[in-house]
């Protein structure tokens, strides 16, 4: 680690939506010291051009060329899928110490086959797989012992995983038929949105897309199988929404009998007991993404229906703090044994 308790960090992708989230909450964040703002294009640009909310004098953008590798205690990597692990895979081994936080998918999948059948990118660092971790850290704290790189998680599964993991290790709702509804701001598609999505009035209608296999699905099915050691099965439904950040997740379940709604909100409250950022709502309440904007938080609401044994789970968050930027810093807090939620408030 660097002197002064600080850490050195470069930011790769600074640019982008989730880059500029993130270097705005590393340049207030106490134990970090920003080297390096690193992108492609707009070279010897201030960062405050691309986002007037970052006040601190930083670096102007550079090219990877010219980070100084024996400087960096540690790298976020916030790039386009299959970007990530080419630049890792060529410092790795060379730079021992360098830690690495990946922003993308590049390291999310364990298989590697399963990976490119997803996203069509021969995987580059097959071999790094098994020195990755991937973290939603209320679900994993103790695993981080030898870990270089860490795997930030995507927006959807991030927002699905919190609220059902502790619910089916503690075995309360049937695994059978979830139904998962995810409705996301644009910003979580990028700057090339509009390249991804052509269809009419992009920026004032609601669009449903991905609808039977969305390239999370694989991240969400092995997470779910790892946490809680059961094949789940459910469907997942993404939407667009014509807002620029913000998602909300709805969950519908079926209880095991005698599982009431208030057992569910409980055990959520038990589980969650010691995490800062996870906030379980009053029994019923109305849930929207408007209270978690620009916040690492997720809230949770449980609601009962009409029916005894069918609930409803809403599950938000900001797709670009908890959902990527916030989570990333969340990790490295945990990375280097900082207190989790250091720079987050």
């Amino acid at each position: 680690m660097s002197i002064y308790n600080k850490i050195n960090v470069a930011v790769i992708g600074a640019t982008g939506y989730t880059g500029l989230d993130l270097v705005l909450i590393l340049s207030k964040h106490p134990r970090v010291k920003i080297k390096f703002l690193c992108a492609t294009k707009n070279i010897g640009k201030k960062i405050s051009f691309f986002d007037k909310r970052i006040k601190k004098r930083l670096p102007n953008i550079t090219p990877v060329s010219s980070i100084q590798w024996d400087n960096i205690d540690l790298i976020f990597l916030s790039l386009p899928n299959g970007e990530a692990q080419k630049i890792i895979r060529k410092k790795f081994f060379k730079n021992k110490n360098i830690k690495f936080i990946d922003l993308s998918a590049d390291f999310r999948i364990t298989n590697s086959k399963v990976y490119q059948q997803n996203y069509k990118i021969s995987h580059k660092a097959k071999e790094l797989i098994k020195y990755s971790l991937y973290s939603i850290p209320e679900l994993n704290k103790r695993e981080f012992k030898n870990k270089r790189i860490i795997s930030n998680p995507g927006c959807y599964p991030t927002s699905i995983q919190i609220p059902l993991v502790p619910l089916i290790k503690k075995n309360l709702i049937k695994i059978d038929n979830i139904s998962i509804d995810s409705k996301s701001g644009y910003s979580g598609a990028g700057k090339n949105l509009e390249k991804k999505f052509t269809h009419k009035n992009l920026y004032r209608s609601v669009f449903a897309y991905g609808i039977k296999n969305h390239r999370h699905v694989c991240e969400i099915d092995q997470q779910l199988l790892k946490l809680t050691r059961k094949k789940i099965d459910f469907t997942f439904n993404p939407y667009l929404l014509p807002t620029f950040r913000g998602i909300l997740t709805t969950i519908y379940i079926n209880t095991k009998k005698g599982v009431s709604a208030k057992s569910l909100r409980n055990n959520l409250i038990k589980f969650y007991k010691n995490s800062k950022f996870i906030k379980i709502l009053k029994l019923n309440s109305h849930l929207g993404s408007g209270n978690i904007l620009n916040t690492n938080n997720c809230e949770i609401s449980i609601c009962e229906t009409r029916s005894d044994n069918k609930v409803v789970i809403f599950s938000a968050l900001d797709n670009l703090v908890k959902g990527a930027a916030g989570q990333a810093v969340q990790n490295m807090n945990l990375m280097f044994k900082f207190s989790e939620n250091l720079g987050l408030k």
